[in-house]
């Protein structure tokens, strides 16, 4: 199989999805529409996904890119390819289906329970995880749940944090690709950022770490694994 990566960001890590998808062989084609390289102009891989970023789903001025990578989410959706968007990348996939995007409403950092819906839980990847699990969150906007589209699972502060149209096109808000290594990297990237958004956190990152980054990495995994598998 052959998988179309976009990274939204300088330092982007594939994580546990980078994992899934070489245990199944996959060859990678990597695009960085960020350092201005173009995005491929139609659905030629067997898979998209699009990895988190900095910049909102709305920062067009900035990402000149952003409306095209949307039309290619939906493009890869409308010829029934499994589409991923982590984040930032489920965030420009429900504005590629007329969602709303809200900045800045709902921040979450750290490992956070999220909750399957009903649909979750009888859901072909959601369903690889339990009802209510811990799974990293680093982000500030939010949307509205596109219109047609299956919710997933939620939080008490960011409601849609898990979404799916059609057969195989998923957003998540959370980041389960971020094992503790890759959260680790960040910590030591960013530790600014971190700070800004969660004062005191670098402190609290090793009890955490053990307390429910083990859980997490488990989930991610299955939740990868279980993606790749709808990959034809």
């Amino acid at each position: 199989m052959r998988v179309a990566i976009v990274e939204n960001t300088r330092i982007t890590h594939h994580g546990q999805v980078g994992v899934a998808l070489h245990e199944r062989a996959a060859l990678i084609d990597l695009y960085k529409p960020w350092s201005g390289a173009p995005l491929p102009a139609s659905p030629d891989a067997d898979a998209l996904v699009v990895f988190g970023g900095e910049q909102s789903a709305l920062d067009d001025q900035t990402h000149p890119y952003l409306p095209a990578l949307a039309d290619l989410m939906a493009a890869y959706t409308a010829a029934d390819k499994p589409v991923l968007g982590i984040c930032l990348g489920s965030q420009i996939l429900a504005r590629a289906y007329g969602a709303e995007n809200h900045l800045g409403t709902a921040p979450e950092f750290g490992w956070v329970d999220v909750t399957l819906t009903e649909a979750g839980r009888a859901d072909p990847v959601l369903s690889a995880v339990p009802d209510r699990f811990p799974i990293f969150q680093w982000h500030s906007d939010t949307f509205t749940l596109p219109e047609g589209a299956i919710h997933l699972a939620h939080s008490p502060t960011a409601r849609h944090q898990a979404f799916r149209i059609g057969r195989a096109t998923y957003g998540t808000q959370f980041h389960f690709e971020a094992s503790r290594p890759v959260v680790a990297d960040w910590l030591r990237r960013f530790p600014a950022q971190v700070e800004a958004l969660a004062p005191g956190w670098a402190l609290r990152h090793p009890d955490e770490a053990a307390a429910l980054g083990v859980q997490a990495d488990a989930h991610g995994l299955a939740l990868a694994r279980a993606w790749v598998s709808l990959i034809r």
